[in-house]
């Protein structure tokens, strides 16, 4: 007796593998993260993110060109922020001819219908690294969430499409919607990273910006964890993504990427908007050194593990093979 369902007659060439394939993937579901430097004809690679650099506006701006010309319709902007700059209150992420401002304005100059989408979190700007103020030894909510609406504010003003705040304050989303519509910014939406872990896998792109918590004598956090995830947990992030929504998210995120597909497709199947997923530095990196050493095939894992995102859920990957991606599925 021969069985009457043979799943392989569904496998038995590419042309059939691709005519019922669950999953697509293009460069229109990926967002690439930049890095922003001050000054001019500015090209750093950061050393644990081969081919990731420190650019200044102008060569932002040339590789922005280049990702509208690949298909990449999104980008995710980060500035590294000169030491004189840095305070406890972060007040020069709102300062309005402040690097992250001139960049979204030279970058919406240059590609309009780029979809701009700037960080929203303190930790570039403070004198600490972390991504709030503080106050006798701790993350101050509440006068970090004013901050954060006025960094939102001044991004709105300078002409972001998204503002995305990766600080996880409790009730930021808020009170960044109110701000936005109190000063007539009605089609500004929020992506909110609201499953965002205190993870390992952060490493190289706190290099890139110089992020990490500061050792310090004075009485101060050493890590973020209290206020990132801890990925132990599952049914927080179900949490936290219902109530960024709640709050007026339209788009939520979770971070990391490939170590927590579990908690994408959770978050998927409990929201109604778009699910983002970061694909993040330490995941690049680790993929970049393999490959390397002859462990891996490069281009074969890449588009694996952008496939496996997008099938447990993700709408919007930030990943930083974006470039290499829209290339290799041309």
């Amino acid at each position: 007796m021969f069985p009457l369902r043979r799943n392989r007659r569904l496998r038995t060439n590419e042309s059939i593998r691709s005519l019922v394939r669950e999953t697509n993937l293009s460069p229109q579901d990926f967002m690439f993260p930049m890095f922003i430097a001050e000054g001019k004809g500015i090209k750093t690679e950061i050393p644990s993110m081969p081919g990731i650099y420190r650019q200044s506006i102008d060569g932002t701006v040339k590789e922005v060109k280049e990702l509208w010309n690949l298909g990449v319709k999104a980008v995710n902007l980060y500035v590294k922020v000169s030491e004189n700059l840095k305070d406890n209150t972060g007040k020069e992420a709102w300062n309005k001819d402040g690097l992250m401002q001139q960049s979204i304005k030279a970058i919406k100059d240059a590609v309009p219908e780029m979809i701009v989408m700037p960080d929203v979190a303190l930790d570039p700007y403070s004198i600490y690294g972390h991504d709030g103020i503080i106050e006798n030894g701790q993350i101050i909510n509440d006068a970090t969430v004013d901050a954060l609406t006025q960094m939102s504010i001044s991004h709105a003003e300078a002409g972001a499409d998204f503002v995305a705040p990766s600080d996880m304050m409790d009730g930021r989303i808020l009170a960044i919607r109110n701000g936005l519509e109190e000063n007539g910014f009605h089609n500004v939406g929020i992506m909110s990273y609201s499953a965002k872990y205190a993870s390992a896998f952060y490493g190289p792109f706190r290099d890139a910006l110089d992020s990490a918590p500061k050792e310090s004598t004075e009485a101060i956090p050493k890590n973020k964890k209290t206020y990132q995830m801890d990925y132990a947990n599952r049914i927080e992030a179900i949490k936290e993504a219902i109530d960024d929504v709640d709050e007026g998210a339209d788009i939520v995120m979770v971070k990391p990427g490939m170590a927590y597909l579990d908690i994408v497709r959770e978050v998927k199947d409990n929201v109604d908007v778009p699910v983002a997923v970061y694909h993040v530095s330490g995941e690049y990196a680790m993929i970049k050194a393999a490959a390397e050493k002859g462990w891996l095939d490069h281009d074969k894992i890449v588009l694996e593990q952008l496939f496996c995102i997008k099938r447990a859920g993700a709408s919007i990957i930030s990943t930083y093979f974006a470039k290499e991606a829209a290339k290799l599925l041309q």
